[in-house]
């Protein structure tokens, strides 16, 4: 059993939220941090590239999302069987996982094809595109290493043991950074490829991680206790339980980031200007939100190791002892957004001139106020839905997630922007209201209480009792 559980001491309040959050806080920023320094550099090779960035590789994720999600539902069904103390049961669940990415690399392979159609649906300007084509095309080749990446870590992220992924992630995405910054610019007898260059670093890195995650994975301690290499068979009973709450999973990551992938593409449509200012505050938005994955990762594990051991009263004590935190730091992070918009923007002109400093500095920080408004929800938003996650709520979350990013978000902008020639502003305000209805739906999902009778893993075999014989006594 995971050695957080076994520590009375843990109990699923702040000290122990904090023990599984801070080591993939450290890691999901170093994930930030890599994508930024990206970015950073994208946008001093030109601003072309950094505003074909931001469509092509939202449009490959998207795609992605679907096999992301239900792979990343791996940790859950480990988080369940470590809870429950099944832990041979937790090697042939994290198989099942890898079998799924296998098939999705071959499925993302087919998409190289349709690079063409797919950036073209987006409409933007013609020297864009061309650059947009090329990176979806690299970016879909390497995606399977991604879903692979996510079944492999769901075997430490489900037990707890966050500090191996913080180390894989600090190891590779330093080799990201560093091969981005030789291939974007050409230095050390790499060519200067651009926007191409990052997306073949991207690519490579993402191997690399699951290599690593691979070779630890095998190790002879993994062997004996989790049955890493002995059970290795393709579980049907448990690959169908891994698609029943998985898919949902998956589905609702490909509804919400869909979502924002026709908002890109839509924002787009309004100038390469606009494009470029909307992928620089997204950058900056996603460098301050990675942290609250960090939470969320760590209440579904616990979460699903506390319904693992029946205890839905510490699952939802760590819920309660997450959410605070993170609204403490959202509080912070709107701060800075708010006061500091010029410093954060600045990072993003281009050193070759080609852009307008002035007018994205206008709308950037116009943009950040909006950001700064529904980060203090957002946060909301990840841990409810990181604890009805945890306990297998799955369906829930993509029914409801569909239904309001296109109500709430994806038509309106689509309408105001097509038809009324709304600017992005409209766009950003839209976003918001659909950031504070999923917080509020998730919040009274939770209150109901229903997440705390579920279970994803198969109830436990019962032993039968054996009765011993004894001499037949006549009375």
């Amino acid at each position: 059993m995971s050695e957080n559980l076994n520590n009375n001491q843990l109990d699923g309040g702040y000290r122990h939220v904090l023990r599984l959050a801070w080591p993939m806080i450290l890691s999901t920023s170093s994930v930030s941090i890599m994508h930024f320094a990206d970015r950073m550099f994208v946008a001093w090779y030109s601003q072309d590239s950094l505003a074909a960035s931001l469509p092509a590789g939202i449009a490959s994720f998207t795609i992605l999302a679907f096999f992301l999600g239900t792979a990343a539902y791996v940790s859950t069904f480990v988080a369940q069987y470590c809870g429950s103390g099944r832990e041979h049961r937790i090697g042939p669940a994290v198989w099942q996982g890898i079998y799924f990415g296998l098939l999705a690399m071959v499925l993302m392979w087919t998409l190289y094809p349709l690079a063409q159609p797919i950036m073209n649906f987006a409409g933007h300007a013609p020297a864009i595109r061309i650059l947009e084509v090329k990176y979806f095309r690299i970016l879909v080749l390497g995606g399977g290493f991604v879903v692979l990446q996510a079944a492999l870590s769901g075997f430490y992220t489900g037990r707890g043991k966050m500090y191996t992924i913080m180390a894989v992630s600090f190891v590779v995405n330093t080799v990201n950074v560093v091969l981005n910054y030789c291939w974007i610019f050409g230095k050390f007898g790499f060519p200067a490829w651009g926007l191409v260059g990052a997306g073949w670093a991207t690519v490579i890195s993402q191997a690399l991680s699951v290599l690593i995650l691979s070779i630890l994975f095998f190790s002879p301690a993994n062997r004996h206790h989790f049955h890493t290499a002995s059970r290795v068979g393709l579980d049907k009973d448990l690959f169908r339980r891994l698609l029943r709450y998985g898919i949902p999973s998956g589905l609702h990551f490909f509804v919400d980031v869909s979502a924002f992938t026709f908002f890109v593409f839509l924002v787009g449509r309004k100038g390469s200007t606009e494009l470029a200012t909307t992928t620089a505050v997204f950058t900056i938005n996603h460098l301050a939100f990675m942290p609250i994955i960090g939470f969320g990762i760590a209440t579904s594990t616990l979460v699903g190791q506390f319904l693992g051991r029946n205890r839905p009263d510490l699952a939802q004590r760590s819920t309660s002892a997450a959410l605070r935190m993170v609204t403490v730091y959202m509080g912070l992070i709107a701060a800075v957004f708010v006061l500091f918009p010029e410093t954060l923007l600045g990072v993003f002109h281009s050193r070759h001139g080609n852009n307008d400093p002035a007018r994205m500095l206008e709308l950037g920080r116009a943009l950040l106020i909006f950001v700064a408004c529904y980060s203090l929800v957002d946060g909301a938003v990840i841990i409810y839905s990181a604890a009805l996650k945890g306990a297998g709520d799955t369906l829930f979350i993509l029914v409801f997630t569909a239904v309001v990013s296109w109500s709430v978000m994806v038509l309106p902008v689509y309408l105001s922007i097509t038809y009324f020639g709304a600017g992005v502003r409209t766009a950003f305000a839209f976003i918001m209201a659909y950031i504070a209805a999923l917080a509020v739906g998730f919040y009274l999902r939770y209150r109901g209480g229903k997440w705390k009778h579920m279970r994803v893993i198969e109830p436990e075999p019962v032993q039968p009792t054996v009765i011993a014989e004894g001499p037949l006594v006549e009375t």
